[in-house]
């Protein structure tokens, strides 16, 4: 056997194994997604933002957004990252040397938009400004239980490892379910685990989730910040330097959502508060 046919003897099989490996990763991607999408909502807010700064007035604008949440429970307690529906605290912390730069976010509104329509009013429960996490639940308990992703049996990754991430596309696209592959950069060990995913364009956002091939949830995706002091903002590699997108693990999201507690609900509820407290 002459080297040209060993040669493309050898290209076969090469192509044949990379194509038999890329199919496995699909249908473990698909696995995934057919079994989580539908803990993956949108979650509209309205953001009431007042920034001041000189020569800049403070007039409040008000926007509205629509984010990517996980159900983490069948009551419909839902984690996304703080900075991407209050994005306060982040700016303050890259802006820290800047005494004249101050930005106020109110939510004044807050709903989560399930697949078949139904909108869920919410309320934020619980804000975490280390790990970037807010958790909402809704104000009235949903009809049904809400398909949930189980936090409290998480997996572990580590450099180059491929993850799937799942996420909910804008409203152009019909706000449809949609599943990425990312590939793990850095595995951080200090001052907490978590991981720095590829920086690739996808359609992963703040608040996907990433799971393991092997089915379990690895993580959610929020931004890290670190203090501005020093200097004011640098450049890495064209990008700031002082904030990076990660993958937060499981564990540490189950730990805070224990922490959340119940809506304070609508109307009647706050009310029927104020009249015991007159007693």
């Amino acid at each position: 056997m002459n080297s040209k046919i060993k040669f493309a003897l050898a290209l076969a099989v090469g192509l044949s194994v990379g194509l038999c490996r890329a199919d496995e990763l699909a249908e473990k991607g698909r696995d995934v997604f057919k079994k989580n999408q539908r803990a993956i909502v949108t979650v509209q807010v309205v953001q009431k933002m007042t920034i001041s700064m000189p020569g800049a007035g403070g007039n409040p604008r008000e926007m509205k957004q629509d984010l990517t949440g996980t159900v983490v429970d069948a009551s419909g307690l839902t984690v996304l990252a703080l900075s991407a529906c209050d994005p306060t605290s982040m700016y303050a912390s890259m802006m820290e040397e800047n005494n004249q730069f101050k930005m106020e976010t109110e939510l004044t509104d807050v709903k989560i938009l399930l697949d078949d329509g139904t909108e869920l009013s919410a309320e934020v429960v619980l804000r975490d400004k280390d790990l970037d996490l807010a958790f909402i639940r809704p104000k009235s308990k949903p009809a049904s239980p809400m398909a949930a992703v189980d936090f409290g049996s998480g997996t572990k990754a580590d450099v180059l490892d491929q993850v799937i991430t799942l996420n909910r596309l804008g409203k152009a696209a019909g706000r449809a379910y949609s599943a990425s592959v990312e590939r793990i950069n850095a595995v951080i060990q200090k001052p907490r685990t978590f991981y720095i995913p590829d920086s690739n364009m996808t359609s992963t956002g703040l608040g996907s989730p990433a799971f393991g091939l092997d089915g379990k949830i690895l993580g959610v995706f929020v931004m890290r910040t670190v203090s501005g002091k020093g200097g004011g903002m640098s450049m890495n590699n064209g990008r700031p330097d002082g904030m990076t997108s990660i993958i937060l693990p499981a564990d540490d999201v189950f730990k805070a959502a224990k922490q959340a507690p119940e809506a304070k609900g609508g109307t009647e509820k706050k009310e029927a508060a104020k009249e015991d407290k007159a007693k």
